[in-house]
């Protein structure tokens, strides 16, 4: 079976847990499945993590000429030109800085023959929507110079040219939904962002939710019929060190973790709220704030104003070996997001033995037993199960070893396997269409 696959970006180059899911998940099917793989980027670096799959960037393909109805292919994927500061996984008021919308029919390209190679940023800059049309124009010229069984396009940033494909190809279409925009945005919808999600899980044969709770979003948020929606949990990475070590014995303090982009969605100010409790009640704890955002500045001046600066750290963005080593630091780690479709970083941390608290509402709390579970809100249950943690060695123990062990089962191999067998029924069910 070949796999066309879009998404946006891929191991080392990522911003959040899109890339290195996609990346557990490719590396998941080629392992457990017979399977060819074109993942598709805006961009390549030339250090991905390729493997045995085969990494092909939008930037790298040279166009011999558009579509000749480059008009009615526009109109039919419905591209919505923003010029704006907009990156993914950031509030609204980010969102609507700067922003002017214009709808993209406006730029005709119709029977004009050139030569050359679309430039990408490969990023979340402010010209984001423009490149996700072009991106999508790309897309369909892979469609149509390719050979592939079924299309699978991650997130919204992907979608439209996910559509083009199969407008190209006729090919079944899945698309995969790690996040919507109700996660992202606490509500405040961006109707942009919100339009191409719509059209994408509108034309999609098949959607993968990465849990219920996103599932639920997906249908009562979006009127899509439960039908074609399906719940595949993500997985986590092995980890073949990452244990803590050396570096633990240097401390003397506990040190209880938040590591995640520092906006509203993570709930970053309930985890300061929950360490002014926690050190009102004991001295020997630092409490670090890993990750940057639209809240950090506040998040600096919220500790600081409840006279806690001295015990808390704030290290900015982690990746890599400073992830690893981060847990190998940790006593406890926690993650009080507001709305969190899944969530792979508690997952890392019960790899490094590290005992964690979670928010209800993560769709990782549907699949761990051996975690705590608060409701993000809830400041003296955080604080309460914090310290619990940190004094009663019992519970720290328990937590250790049945967590480690749990974790070991979470395997991309068995995510891979599901997301297989919907490409096989989807497939089926296009060929019984056609």
């Amino acid at each position: 079976m070949k796999v066309l696959m879009f998404g946006w970006e891929f191991p080392p180059h990522i911003s959040g847990g899109l890339g290195t899911a996609c990346y557990g998940l490719t590396k998941g099917m080629l392992k457990t499945s017979d399977v060819e793989i074109l993942f598709v980027v805006p961009k390549t670096f030339g250090d991905e993590e390729k493997s045995r799959l085969h990494i092909l960037g939008a930037n790298e393909i040279e166009l011999d000429s558009v579509i000749t109805n480059y008009e009615e292919f526009l109109q039919k994927i419905r591209f919505i030109g923003v010029d704006s500061e907009l990156v993914p996984y950031r509030t609204p008021e980010e969102y609507y800085e700067k922003q002017k919308q214009k709808r993209f029919k406006d730029k005709r390209l119709i029977n004009t023959e050139f030569h050359g190679k679309i430039s990408f940023e490969g990023g979340y800059g402010p010209n984001l929507f423009q490149e996700i049309a072009d991106y999508s124009y790309v897309a369909s010229v892979i469609a149509d110079r390719y050979d592939f069984d079924v299309i699978h396009a991650h997130d919204w940033l992907t979608f439209s040219a996910g559509i083009a494909a199969k407008r190209i190809s006729g090919k079944p279409l899945i698309v995969h939904v790690h996040a919507t925009d109700f996660d992202r945005s606490g509500g405040s919808v961006n109707p942009a962002v919100f339009e191409l999600e719509k059209n994408g899980m509108d034309a999609a044969d098949r959607i993968i939710a990465v849990s219920n709770l996103t599932r639920n979003t997906i249908i009562e948020k979006y009127g899509i019929s439960g039908d074609k929606v399906q719940t595949v949990h993500n997985a986590v990475e092995p980890n073949l060190g990452g244990r803590r070590g050396s570096l633990k014995t240097e401390l003397k303090d506990k040190v209880v973790t938040f590591l995640g982009r520092i906006t509203m969605q993570k709930g970053p100010e309930y985890f300061v709220e929950a360490a002014h409790r926690v050190l009102q009640k004991m001295d020997n704890v630092r409490f670090v704030m890993a990750g940057s955002g639209d809240m950090f500045e506040r998040m600096i001046h919220r500790a600081a104003s409840l006279g806690i600066g001295d015990k808390f750290h704030f290290t900015g963005f982690l990746r890599g070996n400073d992830v690893s080593n981060m847990f190998a630091l940790s006593d406890v780690y926690v993650m009080p997001s507001v709305s969190e479709p899944f969530g792979i970083s508690p997952l890392e941390a019960m790899q490094s033995d590290v005992p964690v608290i979670i928010s209800h509402q993560s769709g990782v709390s549907e699949v761990l037993k051996h975690a705590i579970k608060i409701d993000f809100w809830d400041i003296d249950s955080m604080a309460d199960a914090i310290y619990g943690i940190l004094n009663y060695e019992g519970l720290e123990r328990m937590f250790k070893k049945h967590g480690r062990t749990e974790v070991d089962n979470l395997k991309w191999e068995n995510t891979a396997a599901k997301v297989t067998e919907i490409y096989k029924s989807s497939i089926h069910q296009n060929y019984v269409v056609q």
